[in-house]
């Protein structure tokens, strides 16, 4: 297959003008869309309706140029905050065959999955964990991927609002834990998307996980998960990105994970993953959270005990400006809230370049 990237600003949630431009340039074919990451501007909490904003204006933009059932079918993930230096943009990923004027290389693919929708009490259960994680196995097959070549899994999930816990099973596992906080339910549902994420890959085994483990033992935990929690919908869209032999694509990418909001060495080690200059980088994905304890590099932090800003959106400024500081480009993917998504406190990190060596 041969995959681009396309990273485009935004004035607002409901901006598609420069996706527009793209398309009316000729430099992307709204039916080779198969996914969107967005960062919206919004609080990133359960009332961020940034997100369902962007998502609907994306697909009544797509819809008149490809009908409405194939633009329902591009997985749409935004990621609402964009506290601190973080500029809204979107990523735009595209993927095509290929073409047989190129040579296959090492280089990125893709592959994506839609869930099923999930109860209000199915959040955070391992119903959801072991549904997600077959999806993950879908997608990494359809990417033609092996799991060790596997950099970034990136997965949109839902949560409970107040108004849906009405129809809930209160008796049910799980319930008790995320139908009274829709807050909470927010980071179990980011945490069990994770742990699926964690057993496709075989970074644990089936069996150690139980339905304690979810948001209680974060020893355990995906070295390449991202998950982002929203209103907007009711299943998990599923994004998996590596890189294969059987690529034509001029773009590769690489991971590694931040022990902790200021580890820059992290971010380096993935940019050096890659092997590319960084100018040629097109976007960096990382995972930012208020490190549990208390504590980063030995000194105590008030993240999360301040009772008027959440400390999730605190932890996407902090990881936002270190990430941005790196590469001297605000316009980066930082997700807030990082439950089995590396260690406590820290995150993955992800880069994706062009290749210099290819003009294709």
């Amino acid at each position: 297959m041969q995959v681009n990237v396309f990273k485009i600003p935004q004035q607002g949630p409901d901006d598609v003008c420069g996706l527009a431009e793209l398309v009316e340039q000729g430099r992307i074919d709204p039916a080779s869309i198969v996914a969107i990451l967005g960062k919206t501007e919004g609080n990133g909490c359960v009332n961020d309706f940034t997100r369902g904003f962007a998502v609907q204006s994306l697909q009544q933009y797509l819809a008149e140029k490809i009908g409405i059932t194939a633009a329902r079918r591009i997985i749409y993930v935004m990621s609402g905050g964009t506290e601190g230096v973080l500029s809204p943009h979107l990523t735009v990923f595209t993927r095509e065959p290929a073409q047989s004027a190129i040579s296959p290389r090492w280089g990125l693919v893709l592959g994506t999955h839609h869930t099923r929708d999930f109860l209000p009490e199915e959040i955070g259960s391992l119903d959801m964990v072991h549904t997600v994680a077959d999806g993950v196995k879908a997608a990494i097959a359809e990417a033609g991927l092996e799991p060790e070549h596997v950099h970034f899994v990136q997965i949109k999930c839902p949560l409970v609002t107040a108004h849906r816990t009405v129809t809930a099973n209160p008796s049910a596992e799980s319930a008790a834990s995320v139908l009274s906080d829709s807050y909470k339910s927010m980071a179990y549902s980011r945490g069990a998307s994770a742990l699926g994420v964690a057993i496709a890959l075989g970074e644990v085994a089936p069996d150690h996980i139980t339905a304690e483990t979810v948001c209680r033992d974060y020893e355990i935990y995906s070295r390449v998960a991202s998950t982002s929690a929203g209103v907007e919908l009711r299943n998990c869209e599923i994004l998996v990105l590596g890189n294969a032999p059987t690529s034509t694509s001029a773009y590769v990418i690489g991971h590694s994970v931040m022990q902790h909001a200021l580890d820059t060495q992290a971010i380096h080690r993935a940019i050096a993953q890659v092997e590319q200059p960084v100018d040629q980088i097109v976007n960096i994905f990382a995972k930012a959270e208020a490190d549990p304890s208390g504590y980063i590099l030995n000194r105590r932090h008030t993240m999360l005990d301040d009772s008027d800003i959440s400390h999730t959106r605190m932890a996407r400024a902090v990881v936002g400006a270190v990430v941005a500081s790196v590469i001297q480009d605000p316009m980066v993917y930082v997700s807030g809230g990082s439950e089995h998504q590396g260690p406590p406190g820290g995150g993955p990190v992800a880069v994706i370049a062009r290749r210099v060596d290819l003009r294709s």
